[in-house]
């Protein structure tokens, strides 16, 4: 069945399972960059075939700094997916951008300290586009399956990655909005940079759960309402993905499938063996 399976959803905080997910299978990976968050979770969606993992482990024990973001990506791509749904709880840094609006950031900027973020190396170097990190059509189709599903989306912004576990201070929030982001996470960036290494068309479902502590009312809110929040955002991004999986997969007239065509710097016939048969379902065309 996998290499039916072209879609692929990854749910983030408050979102372990995919309702109305039918025929379902459990499938366990093992990649050359180790294990997956969780076992990827197969089945019919909307009439598609589709496959779902849980970002954090279908039990939230996983960290964003722990998270393998390698390994979740490649197994998605030695699935066959071709279309990546990211939903992902996000804070926000600006007032318009308010607690259950949901957006389609376009943008990313980077303030991890240590996380790997690229599959190549050992005896291979590749330098991707990135200057537009998320998928323009895929990101269409979003909107667009939101608009039908009555759910508003807002298009555009910039999500701030940062390390985390801890929430950000203060002065880094304050700091974060004067240099014009819109958006705060801790695990977008890298799915993004490892997706389109991957030719995978990937784009973020951000799902503001609450202002983040720049705000003067954010001491007033509770965990309990942030909970809530995240409970029904989750189900409005649902919605979305179920009307999304409705369209997919279409022709993919972006730049993604080939996003790896210009940027391989080393003559592949020098590859080191080893390197070459851990990247191979990446670099399978290329060889």
């Amino acid at each position: 069945m996998a290499n039916e399976i072209k879609i692929g959803i990854i749910g983030g905080s408050g979102l372990y399972q995919m309702e109305g997910l039918s025929d379902v299978e459990e499938i366990a990976l093992d990649t050359p960059f180790g294990k997956p968050s969780d076992t990827y979770r197969a089945g019919s969606l909307e009439g598609r075939r589709v496959v779902f993992l849980a970002r954090h482990n279908r039990n939230h024990t996983i960290t964003p700094s722990e998270l393998n973001f390698r390994a979740n990506i490649y197994g998605f791509k030695t699935l066959g997916v071709e279309w990546l749904l990211s939903a992902s709880a996000v804070g926000s840094l600006r007032e318009e951008l308010r607690p259950l609006d949901i957006v389609l950031p376009d943008q990313f900027y980077d303030r991890t300290k240590a996380r790997i973020s690229t599959f190549f190396g050992e005896g291979v170097v590749v330098h991707i586009s990135f200057a537009d990190p998320i998928c323009q059509q895929l990101a269409g189709i979003i909107q667009q399956s939101g608009k039908d599903a009555g759910i508003p989306i807002k298009r555009g912004g910039t999500y701030v990655c940062m390390e985390g576990p801890q929430f950000s201070t203060r002065a880094e929030s304050n700091v974060y909005r004067g240099w014009g982001m819109d958006l705060i996470g801790m695990t977008n960036l890298q799915e993004a940079k490892l997706a389109r290494e991957a030719e995978i068309c990937y784009t973020t479902i951000a799902l503001v759960t609450d202002y983040d502590c720049w705000h003067p009312q954010h001491d007033a809110v509770t965990v309990s309402e942030v909970i809530e929040n995240l409970k029904r955002n989750s189900e409005n991004a649902q919605t979305i993905i179920r009307a999304a999986a409705r369209q997919l997969p279409v022709e993919r007239k972006c730049k993604c499938p080939d996003a790896l065509k210009h940027a391989i710097m080393t003559d592949l016939k020098k590859v080191p063996e080893k390197t070459r048969t851990k990247l191979e379902p990446l670099l399978r065309k290329y060889f």
